[in-house]
């Protein structure tokens, strides 16, 4: 039986908090009538249930901030009550105190396990049950505040996620042409961020007839800040303005012609460290491609190297390696060539593909690239660019790969055969 001490006569009311509205739970009329003229004289809506299943409905109607539950009851006792009470939907924490006399250890830990929040002893002691409240509440102001912080986190979120889907067209946008047919050969672009946004960067850019030139960068890092540099860079190679493309010479008759790639790419480290304030850096391949002859001058800058599929099949695996951009103050770069025949093709990657790892954390490697493009020998352009990222999504057993995934393919079309 629940007795409520005598000492309760003048005491002040509770200052508005967390705690509003009290639900007593107990059998007994008169020992829910004690704790309810206690409760109100200190400012609190109470609500009374003579059992649990009544109180499980009020629960669920009218959810009060806090249960007193008497523990034996008949049929529902209080912790079967706080057990169902813990299963209910809520928008926001309920606090739940088992009045008893029980003292045993076991029945403590039966309570804590049902999911009680704290005991009171009976009979009650008024200044115990203020006390217990006022803790009851301090926990629950922290969770509403907490809850308060989380959502306007997440407001913010939202707006960040609408932001940053926004700046995942813009990036995409820097790519807007995926194909072109050059008339020798076709180019084909992949670029897929692992986030909203990443550091990858693919492109070409016309230089003449016969000319283009080609690039994959990647970026340090991931998210806006390599984004931004991605932007940046894609506006000094850029093939819509080649005056303003670092890559290209202007000759007295208005005419283009590539920089060599390696003082190109020396010149862009340089640019990088001497007018950027940036802790960033990026690899690169750099490639003049002459189409009337196959021959491809590259410079590689700390990028994965470059593999070539000859019209057989066989897969050759190119590059000097060289320093990454942006290090390394008067760095010098090395260049090389390939000659490609009709039927070849050139593929210039990031390290999101060879850095690919399966579930038991090995890497897919030069080697495995080099037997995807052997599996993919009579699939060209877009569509052996979209089949290699079905197989990097196979190797890794996710879709979800955990770096940007880009690619320059280059296909030199073979002999027509005559009829």
């Amino acid at each position: 039986m629940v007795q409520v001490s005598s000492q309760t006569a003048k005491e002040t009311r509770v200052e508005p908090g967390a705690i509003r509205r009290v639900l007593v739970v107990d059998d007994s009329r008169l020992q829910r009538r004690l704790l309810g003229k206690a409760l109100q004289s200190w400012g609190f809506d109470v609500v009374e249930a003579a059992a649990g299943d009544e109180a499980l409905e009020i629960c669920r109607t009218s959810p009060p901030d806090l249960v007193l539950s008497d523990w034996m009851m008949p049929g529902m006792t209080g912790p079967e009550l706080c057990r169902a009470f813990r299963k209910l939907n809520r928008d926001s924490y309920g606090y739940f105190i088992l009045l008893t006399s029980k003292s045993e250890k076991q029945d403590i830990a039966l309570g804590l396990d049902a999911g009680a929040d704290d005991f009171l002893t009976k009979p009650v002691n008024n200044a115990e049950l203020r006390a217990r409240i006022s803790a009851g509440d301090r926990i629950l102001r922290m969770e509403r505040e907490l809850q308060s912080t989380l959502n306007e986190m997440q407001r913010l979120y939202t707006a960040l996620d609408n932001d940053l889907i926004e700046a995942k067209k813009l990036q995409q946008s820097l790519v807007a042409e995926r194909y072109r047919d050059f008339g020798a050969a076709e180019v084909s672009l992949l670029l897929q961020s692992c986030g909203h946004v990443g550091g990858d960067l693919v492109g070409m850019f016309p230089v003449s007839d016969s000319r283009i030139g080609l690039y994959g960068i990647d970026v340090s890092g991931h998210g806006v800040s390599s984004a931004l540099m991605t932007a940046r860079l894609a506006g000094y190679l850029s093939a819509t303005t080649p005056d303003q493309n670092m890559a290209l010479r202007q000759m007295p008759s208005g005419n283009y012609l590539q920089r060599p790639p390696a003082e190109t790419i020396a010149a862009l480290n340089q640019l990088i460290l001497d007018e950027m304030d940036t802790e960033l850096y990026f690899t690169m391949v750099l490639a003049d491609v002459d189409l009337a002859t196959g021959r491809v001058v590259m410079a590689q800058a700390g990028h994965p190297h470059p593999s070539v599929q000859r019209k057989d099949g066989t897969i050759e695996i190119v590059g000097t390696g060289g320093l990454p951009v942006g290090l390394i103050d008067g760095a010098e770069y090395q260049q090389f060539e390939v000659t490609m025949a009709p039927g070849d093709r050139l593929m210039i990657h990031s390290d999101g593909m060879v850095e690919c790892a399966n579930p038991a954390g090995d890497l897919l490697g030069d080697e495995g690239l080099g037997d995807m493009l052997a599996g993919l020998r009579q699939t060209k352009g877009m569509a052996c660019l979209e089949s290699l990222v079905w197989k990097l999504s196979e190797f890794a057993g996710d879709q979800d790969f955990g770096d940007d995934v880009s690619a320059v393919l280059l296909e030199f079309k073979p002999v027509p055969i005559g009829p």
